[in-house]
């Protein structure tokens, strides 16, 4: 029986890699799926021919227009893909996986469906699809970032792997422009996207469970295949979480006994979203969002600027970006590899020094939060360096800097607050972050217009913002300093 489990385990964790990395943050290739809009002439009818040729020399026209539209598409799908989060969040949380997954499936077949058979004459409808596509992604990811709760020790390192994933579910971008140029069309690749949906609904009720999966996994767990029907993994799952409910309420009477500086905040989920761990990190993760978003969404027009409009090296570079996001997935296991090793080893100190487990949880989060700063920092210096061979660098930072956000977001939440909080934190987090992503397209105006597509001024006030970054990782050590000083002054 523990064989079979064992099994099931392990099929789920693959099962939910492969669908993070085939569908869940395929907006991010969104470069790739811009250069074949632009050769279907999507949105060709803003384009103006430049009134500056003369003679025999054919200019490139002004297609401004046509950029500031796909930027736009781009902000909206973002936009969506993070504020969404918190209501995806609170689904998942009050109906649990079965519901979440389904109205995942059923946005992301609507949107792949309506890209397929949309056409230059439709092709506004990309307002409506992105979202859809990018929303559904998100419910993919959110129900599948429990799985790391099955496999104990290994939780960050999991919880990094998947998100690894969703980024390098941009590589199917790739992909689908690649068969493009081979003369597979649009609407046959995203039909065949929309044949997997039978898929999903599969593994949503064969690998999945109806509920939760708890942390920790009580030794008699059983989900989809193991378990015997429904009611009885619903009776087990809300027994479960009523321990772990118990054990949680029972820990601040016990850090009491430590000292006056363990006794922890109030368990109110709005007194952790006004807490100063919680406002640092949503500044660190909307300023490094920002500088991804901004330049994912800006790409197709930063390389025909710097490649002064030939096609054939935007498409070449376009590709280089593609497969380094596709390297996501390998990049971002070692942030939470790195998460997980340093916990075992404050959690040894913390016998001998009386820290508590969140403290120790904390301290193993700071490295990998400078390091993501310090990541960022970096590719945001290469990115505002206008020469081309140079973005090769700012492909391999921007995708390292990128799968350790994301995986660290999402690892930090899972260390910083209670679990019972985790979707609605994870979608608040997300969801505020995603209004200051709205900037990308002022940015963006901005840089066309009246700077007159000189983005130097741009790059050096978002540079000084990411050095601002570093505040996080510092308040978190600060604090965790504290706290390790606490038993001695008790």
């Amino acid at each position: 029986m523990q064989g079979q489990g064992l099994c099931l385990r392990v099929a789920t964790l693959l099962t939910g890699l492969l669908e993070c990395l085939g569908f869940a943050g395929v907006l991010f290739g969104w470069a790739s799926l811009v250069y074949v809009f632009k050769a279907e002439h999507y949105f060709d009818e803003l384009c103006e021919p430049d009134a500056g040729a003369t003679g025999n020399f054919t200019a490139q026209p002004d297609c401004k227009a046509q950029d500031e539209r796909f930027s736009l598409i781009f902000t909206l799908g973002s936009f969506m893909n993070n504020f969404m989060t918190f209501p995806a969040g609170y689904i998942f949380d009050r109906f649990k996986t079965t519901v979440a997954r389904l109205i995942a499936i059923f946005l992301y077949t609507s949107a792949t469906l309506t890209i397929a058979f949309i056409s230059a004459d439709s092709a506004f409808l990309l307002f409506l699809a992105m979202p859809m596509l990018t929303v559904g992604g998100i419910l993919f990811l959110i129900t599948n970032l429990q799985v790391g709760n099955l496999f104990g020790k290994h939780r960050s390192t999991i919880i990094t792997l998947y998100n690894g994933a969703f980024d390098s579910s941009s590589a199917v971008f790739l992909i689908i422009k690649l068969l493009y140029e081979q003369g597979i069309s649009l609407k046959a690749s995203f039909i065949f996207l929309s044949v997997f949906s039978a898929w999903h609904v599969g593994r949503t009720f064969l690998l999945m469970p109806r509920g939760h999966i708890p942390y920790p996994v009580p030794s008699n767990y059983s989900y989809g295949l193991c378990s015997g029907n429904a009611r009885e993994e619903e009776k087990k799952t809300a027994e479960s979480e009523k321990l772990e409910l118990q054990s949680k309420e029972s820990l601040p009477a016990k850090e009491e006994a430590l000292g006056p500086g363990k006794q922890q905040e109030p368990r109110s989920f709005w007194s952790y979203v006004l807490s100063q761990r919680f406002a640092w990190h949503l500044v660190w993760l909307s300023v490094i969002q920002l500088w991804h978003y901004l330049f994912i969404g800006t790409l197709n027009s930063l390389l025909t600027s710097l490649a002064k409009g030939d096609r054939a090296l935007v498409s070449a570079y376009t590709n280089a970006f593609a497969i380094t996001q596709f390297f996501g997935v390998l990049c971002a296991p070692w942030n939470g590899l790195l998460m997980d090793r340093l916990k075992q080893k404050y959690q040894k100190e913390a016998k001998s020094t009386g820290s508590s487990a969140m403290t120790v949880a904390l301290r193993s989060a700071v490295p990998s939060l400078a390091l993501t700063s310090l990541l960022c920092l970096g590719f945001a210096l290469c990115a505002s360096v206008p020469i081309l061979p140079l973005q090769y660098v700012t492909f391999i930072l921007q995708v390292i800097s990128r799968s350790f956000l994301y995986g660290g977001n999402a690892a930090f939440l899972t260390l910083a607050f209670p679990a019972e909080h985790f979707g609605k934190l994870f979608g608040l987090v997300m969801a505020l972050s995603a209004i200051v992503s709205l900037l990308q397209f002022p940015i963006f105006t901005f840089i066309k217009g009246p700077l007159q597509n000189d983005p130097l001024y741009v790059n050096v006030m978002l540079v000084l913002a990411t050095v601002l970054t570093f505040v996080h990782p510092f308040m978190v050590y600060w604090e965790c300093r504290r706290e390790r000083k606490s038993p001695a002054t008790a």
